[in-house]
This record gives C-alpha cells, sequence and structure tokens, in this order.
C-alpha cells in the first residue's frame, strides 16, 4: 500500500512533558489525600488518557467518584498544565521533529495528531511549536468515550481524514503512526495501522519488541525509507 497520510501521538512524541503530566497527576492524588507509589504513572498512565489513568489510579485505592468529579480533577491538572507551560521560555518538543513534519508536507502526505490529551492542550502546544496549520485533524481525549489501546482514536482519524480529503480514499493500511507507549502501539496496531516506535518514553529494544518497526530519534526517520517498509506486508 501507498503511504498517504502520518498519525502522530501527541505527549511523548511533539513535546516531551510526560515528568510534568507525573508531577501533575501526584500533585492531584496528594490533594485528594492519598498516596501516589513510585513507578505507577509508567504503569497506569503512559498513553492513556487523563480520564482512563486518574480513574484507575483512584479505583486502585477505593475511591469511586462521579463522572462529574472526574471531570473536575482532569480540569484542575489541565489548569495547572498550562499554566506550567505558559512560564516556559521554551517548549520541550524532540530533535528532528520539525524537520521531519516538514519532509512529510514536502512529500504531500496528510498529517493528524490522535491523543487522548485535552483539545485545549494540543492547541496550546502546537500554536507555541508554530505547528497548527502542519496538521489537518487533531483527534483528542474529547473526541472518544475510551482510551488506547482501545483503537477508536486512530479509526476516527482515518475517518475524519476522509471526510477532509474524499480524494485520498484511505484506509488504515495507507497510514503509519508515530507512538513512544505501549498502549499506542497496540492502538494503532488494532486499527490495522504500522506504527513506528521512537525510543522516547522506552528503550529501544522495548520499542522494537512492540512496534512494526523502531528508532531511536524521530530525526531517524526517512520518508522513502518508511514508504518502502510500509510496502512490505507485516
Amino acid at each position: 500500500m501507498a503511504l498517504k497520510a502520518v498519525l502522530f501521538d501527541f505527549n511523548g512524541v511533539i513535546i516531551n512533558d510526560e515528568p510534568l503530566h507525573q508531577k501533575l497527576l501526584e500533585e492531584i492524588l496528594i490533594q485528594e489525600n492519598l498516596r501516589p507509589s513510585p513507578g505507577e504513572f509508567r504503569e497506569v498512565c503512559l498513553g492513556r488518557s487523563d480520564r482512563a489513568c486518574l480513574q484507575e489510579l483512584l479505583s486502585r485505592r477505593g475511591r469511586v467518584v462521579t463522572d462529574d468529579y472526574l471531570t473536575q480533577l482532569i480540569e484542575r491538572k489541565s489548569r495547572a498544565y498550562q499554566l506550567q507551560l505558559a512560564s516556559m521560555e521554551q517548549l520541550p518538543s524532540y530533535p528532528g521533529l520539525t524537520d521531519l513534519i516538514f519532509k512529510f508536507r514536502v512529500a504531500g502526505l496528510a498529517m493528524a495528531i490522535v491523543s487522548g490529551a485535552l483539545r485545549s492542550e494540543i492547541e496550546l502546544v502546537l500554536e507555541r511549536l508554530n505547528l497548527s496549520d502542519q496538521f489537518s485533524i487533531l483527534v483528542s481525549g474529547e473526541d472518544i468515550p475510551v482510551s488506547k489501546p482501545e483503537p477508536d482514536g486512530y479509526l476516527l482519524a482515518v475517518k475524519r481524514l476522509n471526510e477532509e480529503f474524499p480524494a485520498l480514499q484511505l484506509t488504515p493500511a495507507d497510514c503509519l503512526a508515530i507512538e513512544d507507549t505501549f498502549a499506542g502501539i497496540e492502538a494503532a496496531k488494532r486499527a490495522g495501522i504500522q506504527v513506528v516506535g521512537v525510543a522516547n518514553s522506552y528503550p529501544f529494544h522495548m520499542m522494537q519488541r512492540q512496534a512494526n518497526w523502531a528508532v531511536d530519534y524521530l530525526s531517524e526517520l526517512e520518508v522513502d525509507r518508511v514508504q518502502e517498509l510500509l510496502a512490505v506486508p507485516r
């Protein structure tokens, strides 16, 4: 199949903010008179939406909350996240990101973001990084009722890209996903999308075992090579 679209994860691929999310989630637990556990963020939250993550963290501690209260916690965390970003002179994006997006654009590929993050957070980061006009479609945590590793976000992105660009006649097999977590890789694969794992959150050898192929850095992704690899049945 020909490569027609690239679907980017957000946290851990566009912006290096996982440590900040861990800090803010731990603060939420403390504010709820609950104790964070070492290593739990990586186990429960990497690659998953705030809603899924917080629900699991609270459930493990015997805390049952309403959907409305969970939404309040998510909004509280989002406000803190955006304040933290506002205090940064330069956002921590990944080396090679801008060049890679430029190469995909020159190759005529459609691009979308598929993430469990809130739309307001995604739009803020893209604006700060001067990337707002590079992504035709944003699928955020508000758009889907479930979190990765469910494939719904990726399938919705393919649907919306086809609505935006009917001539593409896009199928999941025509897409490449870029992910940094096991949950994200599983979501893309379950949607029928080949996925490259970038070793931003886990070591290369772990990405290599989970993804269709892996790279240490975004700068190692070459458009011609990606198109060749996508054409090979896996």
